[in-house]
């Protein structure tokens, strides 16, 4: 009996050992477990603490700031705008928040009938009555402030953001930068090959949209070339798509258009431009982004010299309002106003701009 006891005692502490053995080694397998999955997640858990903090920051900031709601005089009605493509983030990612925030302003976005959208047509639709704003990446002109007084009224121009005027060519076009001088000479006809500014002996090809149709300018109210015509060698675009589609076929092409809109297209390579050889400022922030790599990372708008003016070709926003005394006026005062609170401007810099200086 003695020995059946002892082995059974035997036995038992053998059991025992090895359910200890399994409770310990549970313990330590869920301990590495829980470790492991905390490392993983610690990152997650930084960055959402990171989010949080920034969201209260914000929180904190917008207590004090300008918003949607703190506009008054929102009228509480249906209205039509139109002009700049290049303004296309800021219809999308700016006045849908406007309208989120401020439901009893809708706003619609029209087409000219005829020729393509952008500043000058959207200027000629509010000249004739058939939109209550226009949306502009350039300002003024004489001209239609003349037409606007025959008309009797006048227009404002409100700024509301910058942008600059980028200029793309085919990516394989060996071009190390240009000035603003050889830009517009290229497209008054005088510069007609890339050899001539230190590229490839290939023939240049300038497109661009139709003077009355454009979106942006490159010869500035101020310059002696104002007024100019363009050369003949000129192939006009409905649209800065199909100048981005035809510059990708056509290695001696040339375009100019709004940076925010053409920087991040991956089939168009952006020169850095000057005022003169010794001073150019690439339209976009070093480094430059491959086509190779364009898919996974675009290139940005290069704020700090459109901020500090270094960059030589300019796009002011403009919020174009009739001042006729009527609801024209008081939806583009508003519609400026709320673009000025700093909610807009904070909106204006996500959509890819530059807000007010």
């Amino acid at each position: 009996m003695d020995n059946t006891n002892q082995r059974k005692a035997l036995i038992n502490g053998e059991i025992g050992l090895f359910i200890r053995g399994l409770i310990i080694g549970k313990v330590l397998t869920l301990m590495v477990i829980g470790g492991l999955l905390w490392w993983l997640l610690k990152p997650n858990l930084l960055s959402r603490n990171s989010l949080n903090s920034s969201n209260q920051n914000l929180n904190s900031l917008s207590s004090n700031a300008s918003t949607f709601q703190t506009v008054p005089d929102v009228p509480n009605a249906s209205f039509n705008y139109g002009g700049s493509t290049a303004w296309a983030s800021i219809r999308q990612l700016v006045d849908s928040q406007i309208q989120s925030d401020r439901p009893e302003l809708q706003l619609r976005y029209v087409n000219p009938v005829s020729g393509s959208p952008g500043s000058s047509s959207g200027i000629r639709m509010l000249l004739d009555g058939k939109i209550d704003f226009a949306q502009s990446s350039r300002p003024l002109t004489d001209e239609e402030q003349a037409m606007a007084k025959e008309r009797g009224f006048t227009l404002e121009q409100r700024q509301v953001g910058m942008d600059g005027v980028a200029v793309v060519v085919n990516p394989s076009l060996n071009v190390p930068s240009l000035t603003v001088d050889q830009l517009q000479q290229i497209y008054l006809g005088k510069i007609t090959n890339w050899n001539q500014v230190g590229g490839p002996n290939l023939a240049i090809t300038p497109l661009s949209q139709r003077p009355e149709d454009a979106d942006t300018v490159i010869f500035p109210s101020n310059s002696n070339l104002k007024g100019q015509a363009f050369g003949s060698n000129v192939q006009y675009v409905y649209s800065t798509t199909e100048a981005v589609r035809q510059l990708s076929k056509t290695p001696g092409s040339v375009y100019y258009a709004s940076a925010r809109s053409v920087l991040p297209q991956c089939s168009v390579k952006a020169l850095p431009l000057g005022s003169t050889s010794g001073k150019l400022i690439a339209p976009y922030r070093e480094p430059l982004v491959s086509p190779e790599q364009c898919l996974r990372q675009r290139n940005q708008l290069n704020t700090q010299a459109i901020k500090d003016g270094s960059y030589p070709l300019i796009a002011n926003l403009f919020v174009i309002i009739k001042q006729n005394k009527g609801r024209e006026q008081q939806i583009g005062d508003a519609y400026a106003k709320l673009l000025l609170t700093d909610e807009g401007q904070r909106a204006i810099e996500q959509a890819g701009f530059v807000a007010v200086p």
